[in-house]
């Protein structure tokens, strides 16, 4: 890691965290899921792994995390606007040009409703959050039927936010590229029975990630 302590960032009470070279061809912004910060191992994980192949990667907190982060209560995601708002004030503070956005469920979903009409580079969903858990007709795609910004939804066979039985019959636009873990949950872990190991997925994750910015970029 190159810069190893949190950093503060513009918005209300936001902080960072960034890996890989400042000269990297590419910058990939995330966001963390719901109900875990952006040191969680999920995110470590994909972050550093990315950062090993030459990108650079900026973590950054949501209001209601930074807060729980200080008081070591558990809080409630931030309402929409405020969500919203936190990744315009990052997108605003980051010198690189056209990064490639995204982040882990709520992270990646709060992404996808601002990249096209920010014109990032492209979008990366870790875990999209397809629908509610248990109601597979309330669905979130109405933006992503039209979107414009190259994106990689890479998601668990078994996600409980969108199966591989599910999504398939969705009608996403021509620009948004699933891809998805073998028997993974929406952290992309398998179960033992499934021969794969969590480990293994997550790399399958990193791979994925790193070869659609490469393929944008190219």
């Amino acid at each position: 890691m190159n810069d190893d302590a949190l950093r503060p960032a513009a918005g209300q009470g936001s902080e960072r965290l960034i890996d890989g070279p400042e000269e990297a061809v590419a910058t990939l912004i995330l966001a963390h899921g719901a109900g875990a910060g952006m040191d969680a191992p999920f995110m470590q994980a994909v972050a550093l792994g990315i950062a090993e192949r030459g990108l650079r990667l900026i973590r950054f907190e949501f209001p209601y995390m930074a807060a729980s982060r200080r008081s070591g209560t558990r809080r409630p995601p931030d309402r929409p606007a405020v969500l919203r708002q936190a990744w315009l004030d990052v997108l605003a503070s980051t010198a690189a040009p056209r990064p490639f956005i995204g982040g882990k469920s709520l992270g990646g979903r709060v992404a996808s409703l601002i990249a096209d009409e920010l014109d990032v580079a492209g979008l990366v969903c870790l875990g999209y959050p397809f629908h509610p858990v248990g109601k597979p007709d309330v669905l979130r795609i109405d933006h992503l039927r039209v979107m414009r910004t190259p994106t990689l939804i890479l998601q668990g066979e078994r996600d409980p936010f969108g199966s591989v039985h599910q999504v398939g019959g969705y009608p996403l636009s021509p620009q948004v590229r699933l891809r998805w873990l073998p028997d993974g949950d929406h952290g992309f872990t398998p179960r033992v029975a499934s021969g794969r190991t969590q480990a293994e997925n997550w790399r399958e994750a990193v791979d994925a990630v790193y070869d659609f910015v490469a393929a944008v970029c190219c």
